[in-house]
């Protein structure tokens, strides 16, 4: 038999933490028929209210439940990866516990798999439940990596992803402390089915995504996949350079020939706004990939684990 490890990334859902194992244990004819066994991994991200006591509970009824809770909040990539290390599966799949991502997909995934398939991804069609403004963002963001980056990441890309095994010791091997899972499917290749839905709304509880979590993690992506903005920055000085010697050559020449002073602090003012505007604008994406090499330098864990269980 097939072992399926289903990885669970939790942070503050004790609302939803039995509705999800009772939805995908709903239909477990599709296990029986296709012989495959079942491991649900619910991975705590330093959940504040009862996630892991409801874990627990699950536990006590059925030993397929597993939980690894942290010692804090480290973020859903951290929760993402210590889900494919516990993992023990042939196949692996990750599945958020607000139920966006509908278990009623995994027959039709396991269907792909079986011809050929090694991963199979899902993505949304519509962003039907969020404000406007941040689905424009949302796909600006794609817009911008998919030509800044040689990493091809799909517009509404979940991380609701059913893979093998070689997948997923693929993504392992990439121990990176700055960690965007996207970008990371994306990168170890192989041959991925997209099924699409319709987006779902969560059933219980509030997202944790705030549109500046969404930001932030889109700079994440950005300087983990794509070098490109260190490159504007190196042509955005030449070009100030450049313009920085014509403009001296113009204030001499109108010196020498036509004795015209140097005219207006305004003017000048303005320049020096400008040009050192832009200084720091590109010293600031220095130090965005400044940042993320000290972060890998030090070698700390991604993740500290609380309970086992």
């Amino acid at each position: 038999m097939k072992l399926l490890s289903v990885i669970v990334p939790c942070y503050n859902e004790e609302e939803n933490v039995r509705d999800f194992y009772d939805e995908l244990f709903k239909n477990t004819s599709f296990f029986e028929k296709k012989e495959i066994e079942v491991e649900v991994l619910y991975i705590d991200d330093g959940s504040k209210d009862k996630t892991a006591e409801e874990v627990k509970k699950l536990h006590a009824e059925d030993e397929r439940v597993h939980l690894v809770s942290f010692s804090r909040n480290f973020g859903k990539e951290a929760a993402i990866y210590a889900g494919l290390r516990k993992a023990k599966g042939d196949l692996v799949v990750m599945m958020d516990a607000d139920l966006q991502d509908p278990p009623s997909l995994l027959p039709e995934m396991y269907e792909y798999i079986e011809q050929g398939y090694d991963s199979v991804a899902t993505r949304r069609v519509t962003r039907k439940g969020e404000p406007p403004v941040r689905s424009f963002f949302a796909r600006m963001f794609y817009r911008i990596m998919n030509k800044i980056s040689k990493t091809e990441i799909v517009d509404g890309a979940r991380d609701y992803r059913l893979m093998t095994r070689q997948v997923v010791d693929s993504i392992l091997a990439m121990t990176e402390y700055n960690r965007f899972t996207k970008g990371i499917f994306g990168w170890v290749g192989y041959k991925t089915k997209w099924l699409e839905y319709e987006n779902i709304e969560r059933k219980k509880g509030e997202t944790k995504w705030s549109f500046w979590k969404l930001f932030l993690y889109s700079l994440e992506g950005i300087t983990a996949f794509s070098t490109v903005p260190l490159t504007i920055a190196s042509v955005i000085g030449v070009l100030f350079c450049i313009l920085a010697f014509l403009m001296i050559v113009v204030t001499i020449i109108r010196k020498v020939c036509f004795g015209d002073p140097t005219s207006g602090w305004p003017s000048l003012v303005c320049i020096i706004m400008l040009v050192s505007g832009v200084q720091l604008f590109c010293l600031g994406i220095v130090g965005q990939y400044l940042s993320k090499t000290y972060m890998e330098v030090k070698k700390r864990p991604i993740y500290l684990v609380k309970e086992d269980i």
